[in-house]
């Protein structure tokens, strides 16, 4: 270790305290304990001096001081509240790299264990923000730049299903002593304007601590973290304490909190008419589970109208529920398709997700707003949560022609009933997920996996667009391992590329391989087998690896009210009509039933496809090649 003291002795005598940060890594001990919200860290680092006067002019380094530093407690430093209900903040390295991001997704899922990716700290910010085609965005906070950035992005919600076309305005800076850069994104519509209101911190407070309100706990309304004697306080025990003054020394977000208290002053008589609801005669209607607000603050109010035992919706709105919960990362999901949506208009969705494996519920949600002088900003949105059931009766009921109808004039099947064998009827959502349908297997499932035909026609027409998203943090089955399964056809081109590619390859790797020297040595010899075995068990542990996937996501022209058209299937045709129910994201479709046109029209699915550069592949493979090539016949070659 003595040369450790000469080395450093130039720093130590100049007082050069260099500060050291690490990439982002993964801690093994909290990957296999419950602390996974604690998994990506940085270390940071500094060396230590000694400062005696005796000993300062040889400059001796004492040792090195550092901590941990998880990632999302640097993150928690945003205020969430101020990003509205698309925004976000990330953190990138001076290499581009991904420290901190909503689509960042270090994990994926084999069979029933997470485990880490093999890139999760190597993930480009291109990867996430892929929109920036240019690089403008990543080259000027790689290199430490202050500035502003517009994209017209396509994202998606809801794990990638439901596409949405934003326009981001991006903000970013240098962070001062790091290799690091700190970027912030506000969507247009949301985020820019913020309305305030004043109420008395005892009214406030009143409301605050009703049995029906939470508040986001991963956000930072009050600062618990710097007094070990507040870190086992709640957000909401934190605040409450700090506005009674009992804990005056609390550091807490005032502009947040005004906003709390204003919004659960304003939200207060919903909880009396959701309870007069429940205690009245009527009652509300069996099938009705959950009434939900949030708010711009985090603000929640949740009313359960049956018990636990009762409800389908089990784990909606609870702590595992965390796509439906404000957190640090995001909205959730029925605030973000609400913000989207037109006020006052409800959007109706069938979540399909770890917590209604069943898919037997569904939820109705609209947005809330303020306007003053032409200015809108989105104040929270309100919701309920129901069965399935009550859905599906409500529909059929409503779609079925009285027996006593007049068909006199009608050629075919009257009255209608959706009911009959004869017709398949759906209610379908703006991303063509079904929502009701006689068969309760379907819904939740992409219509064009059900009815290809249908679906191809509606593309055709322009009722449906098609969306092409990207995920460039995909995991691909391995297809190099070995298999004895038969190999799929290829198209004429890929079999002559793969012929090029194959050819080339082995020409250079035999040029490479074929030692000249071992003509006339035989001690050059190996044994191949040994060097290119592989067992069962790494082939295994390789069978899924990084890959970049394209898939479709689909959004429906609004602008189309109805329709009707006649598929020409073989010896059959095939009509449907389409009706755009109004004030929501719904269409009804109504799809003859006898008329089978599979052989026609395969399913239209929303599975991704690997993308493979084949022609990057080949470059990538020339100059590697080459460049062993030339080493080894520098090597072999008399100078």
């Amino acid at each position: 270790m003595e040369y450790l003291h000469v080395l450093s002795r130039p720093m130590v005598i100049d007082h050069d305290h260099d500060i050291i940060w690490t990439e982002a890594y993964m801690d093994s001990v909290l990957f296999n304990s419950m602390a996974q919200s604690l998994l990506l860290m940085t270390t940071v680092a500094m060396p230590v001096f000694s400062k005696k006067k005796e000993t300062l002019s040889h400059g001796i380094l004492l040792g090195v001081v550092g901590t941990d530093i998880p990632l999302v407690e640097v993150m928690m430093l945003t205020p969430r509240y101020k990003l509205g209900a698309h925004g976000y903040a990330f953190l990138i390295t001076n290499n581009g790299y991904i420290l901190a991001h909503p689509d960042l997704r270090p994990l994926y899922k084999d069979g029933k264990k997470l485990k880490p990716k093999p890139n999760y700290n190597s993930v480009d910010l291109t990867e996430a923000e892929w929109e920036d085609s240019n690089d403008t965005l990543r080259t000027s906070m790689v290199k430490g730049e202050t500035g502003t950035s517009t994209l017209d992005v396509r994202t998606a919600v809801d794990r990638g299903k439901r596409p949405l076309f934003l326009k981001n305005n991006y903000f970013y800076t240098t962070i001062n002593d790091t290799p690091f850069s700190f970027g912030m994104v506000l969507t247009q519509g949301h985020g820019q304007y913020m309305f305030y209101g004043n109420v008395s911190v005892e009214e406030g407070l009143h409301d605050l601590q009703q049995p029906d309100l939470t508040i986001a706990k991963e956000w930072t309304y009050c600062e618990t973290d710097i007094d070990p004697q507040h870190r086992k306080l709640t957000q909401l025990q934190a605040v409450v304490r700090y506005l009674t003054g009992k804990e005056p020394d609390l550091e807490c977000d005032e502009v947040l909190l005004q906003q709390t208290l204003f919004d659960a002053v304003v939200t207060a008589p919903l909880e009396a008419y959701w309870t007069a609801l429940m205690l009245s005669d009527a009652g509300v209607d069996a099938g009705v589970e959950t009434a939900f607000l949030g708010t711009r603050s985090g603000l929640m109010r949740v009313t359960r109208y049956t018990g636990n035992e009762q409800r389908k919706g089990k784990h909606f709105l609870t702590p595992v529920d965390k796509e439906n919960l404000f957190t640090m990362d995001h909205h959730p999901i029925w605030y973000r398709l609400a913000a989207e949506n037109k006020p006052g208009q409800f959007y109706y969705y069938v979540p399909v997700d770890d917590v209604n494996k069943d898919k037997n519920i569904f939820i109705a949600v609209t947005a809330v707003t303020v306007t003053e002088q032409k200015r809108t900003a989105l104040a929270g949105a309100i919701g309920v949560q129901m069965s399935l059931d009550l859905l599906e009766g409500r529909f059929l009921a409503t779609a079925k022609q009285a027996n006593n109808t007049d068909c006199s004039n009608v050629d075919g099947l009257c009255p209608l009933s959706c009911e009959s064998i004869e017709i398949n009827c759906y209610l379908v959502d703006n991303n063509g997920f079904i929502v009701t349908s006689k068969e309760r297997s379907d819904v939740g499932r992409f219509f064009g996996e059900v009815d290809g035909s249908v679906m191809a026609q509606l593309l055709k027409s322009g009722l449906f667009k098609r969306v092409t998203l990207y995920d460039y943090q995909a995991m691909c089955k391995n297809s190099h391992h070995h298999t004895s399964a038969a190999r799929p056809l290829l198209s004429p081109f890929y079999s002559l590329t793969a012929a090029v590619k194959w050819l080339f390859s082995n020409l250079m790797l035999f040029l490479l391989e074929f030692n000249i020297c071992g003509l006339w040595h035989n001690d050059y010899l190996v044994d191949a087998k040994s060097g290119y075995h592989t067992t069962h068990k790494q082939k295994k542990a390789e069978s899924m690896v990084p890959c970049n996937t394209e898939y479709p996501g689909f959004i429906y022209d609004t602008t189309i009210r109805e329709t009707n058209s006649i598929i020409k299937c073989g010896r059959c045709q095939k009509m449907f009509v389409l009706q755009q129910i109004v004030n929501s994201n719904l269409v009804m479709l109504v799809v003859q039933a006898d008329c089978d046109c599979s052989r026609q029209y395969s399913p239209i699915t929303l599975t991704p496809r690997e993308v493979k550069y084949i022609l990057l592949q080949l470059f990538v493979t020339a100059r590697v090649l080459a460049y062993r090539l030339t080493i080894k016949l520098n090597s072999i070659l008399p100078v």
